[in-house]
């Protein structure tokens, strides 16, 4: 199989016509992101996911990181791809130019984090930890933090990782038990064990810098008592230099289904009472902090549904090409035809395609926001800005993942037998793509976000412009015409039925508390699927614009409005379909009891 081959042409026109990355440009902090610079990130980056991270995804799977004595090693071929990694810039091309980055907006950042993440999916684990501590570092760290830990973390010659869960707490981070107790010099000492700690322990970074959630001594129960430490493997020494071994060790590597190649470490902090660390924002107020890492990363995680979903697709596209089986009708008898041309193929095809191209609209969409919600002139644009970045985020973590899921399934499927053999590489898509909707909290979890917070969020007001633009992609498709008259009618349909869940949301969640708990699954996949539709709307009514002018690629931009032909036709209906789910309530679901489950 040819190696991963980075949609680009598809991303530029999301990123010119979702997120607007020419208005973007026009931000203070962005004038250097013009055109010309925008097709030459993207042209690089996609060569270094094809050429270098890609060959490495199989064998990687394959060989797995392995541990002895508490040392790590990763696949063969694995330091060596993240030098290049570290030698090329990628890893901080979105961090501030006053710690050596980037400075390029999220949006596009995102788009060389779906190619990394295409490629090599447990690769890109390491900087994807290390993007979100930087965040939370730049956000709550003191100058003097920033300054020793930013400019290597920013650079990729040190990584990061996320310290959350423990045996007995996992979505329940209040119950973690692991303690920091105060030393004399300002630092403190930190004890406990983590697990699930992704890139815990490796060779590829001269040092790795945990974030470490623990109780300070007195601490309240709950979340309320939370504390976060900087805690290195190597002390770093007033010059910069690195000293000596920090008092923590890798116990152990997590056997998973998937993603072999990522060390998934069990860690252990002071054993010896010698561990240091370095309280990060204030006492108590670990989560907050935390928060900041965890929301980067949400999003983060999103793209990898979507980049999955990516290369699956392009992986069952090229098998339906080449796999022949059965004849498709008006073939000549003895003739066999390639399974491309069988119908129950194409509409696996067309389904992968549709809801990839929805998903990295959104994601981009999402990115965009973020960008407004940082750098816009105006504070009362930021804070808008700020709110569809929050009502968006569980969307883009929960929906691409789950589909990620799916659409590696249908991968599966479209291959066949050879779907289910381990030759084909098409199954390891499958087993990597079932862990994203479970870490940096669960689906579910994001569910219960969209309803408990980001529907009151600003009063309401996101979910109020969200519906509102929603509305103005009704009219502009209808008042189209043709084809588009069509995507109207069911983008109208949909958004009718989504604020009618809405209301419901409104009326019945203060009332009974299990109310919102028990819609809110289907209520999340019902609004991410109307947001998808109608972004795939604007895509076609601009893809329908640039073909009334002097288009060059027409093939490119009449695939674009059938594939949000078929968005409509075939996915979207199942949106309004879940009104009934997100209104049927609590009931159900308990309708028989504990003991009746397992009878």
């Amino acid at each position: 199989m040819a190696e991963y081959r980075a949609p680009v042409k598809d991303m530029r026109f999301v990123l010119d016509t979702v997120a607007d990355i020419d208005g973007l440009s026009k931000l203070e902090g962005f004038a250097h992101v013009e055109g010309d610079v925008v097709d030459a990130i993207l042209e690089e980056a996609s060569k270094f996911a094809g050429n270098v991270l890609s060959p490495l995804n199989k064998p990687g799977d394959l060989e797995g990181s392995r541990v002895a004595d508490g040392v790590v090693t990763t696949p063969k071929g694995w330091t060596e791809a993240y030098q290049q990694f570290v030698e090329g810039g990628w890893n901080g091309v979105s961090a501030p130019e006053a710690f050596d980055g980037g400075s390029l907006p999220q949006a596009l950042t995102l788009a060389t984090v779906e190619m990394w993440n295409s490629a090599n999916l447990a690769f890109s684990l390491c900087p994807l930890l290390t993007q979100g501590a930087i965040e939370s570092i730049l956000a709550h760290g003191t100058s003097a933090q920033q300054e020793t830990y930013l400019k290597k973390l920013v650079s990729g010659e040190w990584s990061a990782t996320m310290n959350l869960t423990e045996s007995q707490a996992g979505s329940d981070v209040g119950a973690l038990r692991s303690k920091a107790e105060p030393a004399e010099d300002g630092s403190w000492r930190i004890s406990g064990q983590k697990i699930f700690i992704t890139y815990g322990e490796h060779e590829m970074s001269e040092n790795i810098i945990h974030l470490v959630l623990a109780r300070t001594p007195g601490a309240p129960a709950g979340t309320r008592g939370i504390s976060l430490f900087i805690v290195p493997k190597y002390l770093v020494n007033e010059d910069g230099t690195l000293g000596k071994r920090n008092d923590l060790k890798c116990v152990s590597l997590e056997e998973k289904i998937g993603i072999h190649a990522s060390p998934t470490a069990v860690m252990s902090y002071g054993d010896n009472g010698e561990c240091v660390g370095y309280l990060l924002g204030e006492e108590n107020k670990g989560m907050a902090c935390m928060f900041t890492m965890m929301n980067n990363a949400r999003l983060n995680v999103g793209v990898q549904g979507l980049a999955i979903a990516e290369r699956a697709y392009q992986k069952a596209v090229e098998y339906a090409r080449d796999r022949r089986q059965g004849q498709a009708p008006g073939m000549a008898k003895g003739e066999m035809a390639t399974i491309v041309h069988h119908a129950d193929v194409r509409r696996m095809l067309m389904t992968m395609r549709a809801n990839v191209e929805a998903m990295r609209c959104l994601i981009y969409l999402n990115g965009a926001a973020l960008d407004r919600a940082h750098h816009a002139a105006d504070a009362k644009a930021r804070e808008k800005a700020m709110g569809l970045a929050e009502l968006l985020t569980p969307l883009s973590k929960a929906w691409c993942t789950d589909l990620g899921v799916e659409m590696a399934s249908q991968a599966v499927q479209v291959h066949g037998g050879m779907g289910f053999i381990e030759e084909t590489g098409v199954g390891q898509y499958y087993r990597d793509a079932r862990i994203l909707p479970i870490y940096e909290g669960t689906n579910g979890i994001q569910a219960l976000d969209l309803v408990g917070r980001k529907l009151s969020l600003q009063g309401g007001e996101p979910v109020r412009e969200m519906f509102a633009e929603i509305a103005v992609t009704v009219k502009q498709l209808g008042e189209a015409g043709d084809e588009m008259a069509a995507m109207s009618v069911q983008l109208n349909l949909a958004l009718s039925a989504l604020k009618d869940a809405t209301d419901w949301l409104y009326s019945n969640a203060p009332n009974d508390p299990n109310a919102a708990p028990a819609g809110a699954t289907p209520y999340l996949r019902m609004f991410a699927t109307t947001v998808g539709a109608h972004l795939l709307g604007r895509s076609a009514l601009k893809a329908r614009a640039l073909l009334q002018g002097e288009a060059e690629d027409a093939a490119f931009l009449n695939a674009k409005i059938i594939t949000a032909r078929f968005f409509m036709a075939q996915i979207l209906p199942t949106a309004t379909a879940l009104l009934g789910p997100v209104m049927d309530g609590p009931s159900m679901l308990f309708a028989i009891d504990e003991e009746q489950l397992s009878a």
